[in-house]
């Protein structure tokens, strides 16, 4: 397959590093240091089991793109329809975009921006971006995939590649569980700057966390969501397995760029003022994320 990464980040790059590490073409769309990096000298995808260069085209134009069979679009939820726009003439009218991005909503932005068929996925994957042109894998990597035409074909593609892929009825309810583990987490990790494993250690945290995740299911239920899982046991999970992964809340403050925070407890506390489900510890968290965004700004 041809694959191409929008947004050629942390996931981004692991997800298409895999893919590129098992033959198939893949083209990186991405920031000009990334890219100068890339075509320099190639992809440095470090996992846990290898440490790997891989050859890869990159380009900061959407054109790279032409002719691709599966877009991994993986841009921040801010950018959703700026990037689609961008993408959309390059497209060839069967290709498939999997939208491997935080949030609920960004699959339906995305459609009202491109023609082509868009499958939203549910990605668990703890990386950073370690440099230009490296990507760092912590731990996990699992996909689900919204049914489509070409899901079949794209999943297949990512489990000969070692990613852990499973396609499912109930991506939405995959989705909104995804978004409780970013509510509970993202927020926390980003105003204190420690990874998942050192926040739980502290008193209070669990406690904090626990209301932060009552609201959450609060606001799915009145919207009448299916959670997908154990929510409870994907919460503690998260401590478990990605013990020194740094929220991607946090990566960006750390890096003095604009946060998703908006998409994520932001997005629980419009949608329970919509609904008229209280939310004041998730307020809390978005307004703790803002502040400190607005004081980089001033600096």
């Amino acid at each position: 397959m041809k694959v191409a990464v929008m947004g050629a980040g942390a996931v981004g790059c692991y997800y298409g590093g895999m893919l590129a590490r098992a033959g198939h073409e893949v083209v990186l769309i991405g920031r000009p240091q990334h890219v100068a990096a890339f075509n320099r000298t190639g992809l440095r995808l470090q996992a846990q089991s290898f440490d790997d260069t891989i050859p890869v085209r990159a380009d900061t134009n959407a054109a790279i793109a032409g002719g691709a069979d599966l877009v991994l679009f993986c841009v921040k939820s801010t950018d959703t329809e700026t990037a689609g726009a961008q993408l959309r003439e390059h497209l060839r009218a069967d290709t498939l975009v999997l939208t491997l991005q935080n949030g609920t909503d960004n699959a339906e932005r995305l459609r009202g921006v491109i023609a082509q068929e868009v499958a939203a996925a549910v990605v668990y994957v703890a990386t950073e971006m370690a440099g230009p042109g490296h990507v760092r894998h912590h731990g996990r990597g699992e996909l689900v995939i919204e049914p489509a035409t070409r899901s079949r074909e794209a999943a297949d593609a990512l489990i000969a590649a070692g990613v852990p892929t499973e396609i499912s009825d109930n991506v939405r309810g995959a989705l909104w569980l995804k978004l409780i583990l970013n509510c509970a987490y993202n927020a926390l990790s980003a105003v204190t700057q420690l990874p998942y494993g050192k926040i739980v250690q502290n008193p209070g945290v669990p406690a904090v966390i626990a209301h932060l995740v009552a609201e959450c299911r609060a606001v799915a239920a009145a919207e009448g969501v299916t959670l997908a899982g154990d929510v409870d046991a994907a919460v503690r999970r998260i401590a478990e397995t990605m013990p020194t992964q740094y929220s991607s809340t946090a990566q960006d403050l750390a890096r003095r760029k604009p946060s998703e925070i908006d998409h994520l407890n932001g997005f629980i506390v419009r949608r329970g003022q919509a609904l008229g489900v209280p939310t004041p510890v998730n307020l809390t968290m978005h307004t703790l994320v803002r502040l400190v965004e607005a004081r980089q700004a001033e600096q």
